[in-house]
Parts: C-alpha cells; structure tokens; sequence
C-alpha cells in the first residue's frame, strides 16, 4: 500500500527539470509526490516519437501549446491547444509535432512511475552514456517496445 501523499502546488515553471537528446521536460507530479496514484510530465520541447507500445501504462497526453498529430492505433489525432488524446496500454501510438521542435503538452501517466525512463536517459546525458545501448535498457526496464 503506497504512503498518503502531502498536498502540493506547483509554479507554472516549476518541476524537476530532465534533458536528453536535445529534449527538455519537467516532472510534474510522481509516483513519490503522489502516493503512487499517477504521474505528470510536461514535455516542453518534446522530440516526434516513433510508434511504440506501453505494457505497463496508460498515457493521457493534453496539449498546451502546438499543433500535434498523434496516431494511436489506426487513428490519427490532429489536434492544437486544450485537446486530450488517451492511448491505452499494448495499443501502438505515436506523435508527431506539425511544425519541428514547437508545442508543448502534458503526459499523465497511470499508473506512475514512467517518469523513471526519462529520468534514466537525462542522467546518461548527463554522465556521457546516452546513446542507442541507453535507449534499449531504458526501454527494457520500462516495458517499451518501438515498433519502427
């Protein structure tokens, strides 16, 4: 049974800050600061992703800024700014920013704790160790499978 989390409020700007790949987010909300209910992660300059799979959790994507097309399934979702995409586990699902490196959109993840892949990948920037071996044991420890 997960600990009962404390309240909390966020500044707009506010988070814990990762990077990789010329990539910049920003934990939001996580398993630890939410009692391990779901996490949040603002992708502030997000990078296109290629069609992969979750085993392990559903993704709720809201798009703050930006024009965004995200493929889940068969379905293509044009969408801008307020939109809401759900892409459930095990269902292949992609995104694509319409106009390169602009948008930004929030992740709520459920349950939490892939904040973990992102925090795993900014600390191999960090250290010199990103790269494609990176990437696979990242991938691996957080039930990903890219498809393309």
């Amino acid at each position: 049974m997960a600990a009962t989390p404390n309240a909390f409020a966020l500044a707009g700007d506010a988070g814990e800050p990762l990077r990789f790949s010329d990539a910049e987010f920003l934990v939001k909300a996580s398993a630890e600061t939410t009692g391990g209910s779901f996490s949040i992660v603002e992708e502030i300059a997000p990078l296109d992703t290629p069609s992969h799979v979750h085993a392990n959790e559903d993704e709720l994507f809201i798009v703050l800024e930006g024009e965004h097309e995200f493929t889940v399934g068969d379905t293509v979702f044009d969408v801008g700014p307020g939109a809401v995409v759900f892409a459930p586990r095990g269902i292949p699902h992609s995104h694509r920013r319409v106009v390169p490196r602009t948008g930004r959109f929030l992740t709520l993840v459920s349950p939490p704790g892939f904040e973990g892949f992102f925090r795993e990948l900014s600390e191999a920037e960090r250290d010199g160790t990103i790269g494609p071996d990176a990437y696979v044991r990242a991938s691996e420890r957080y039930g990903i499978t890219w498809l393309r």
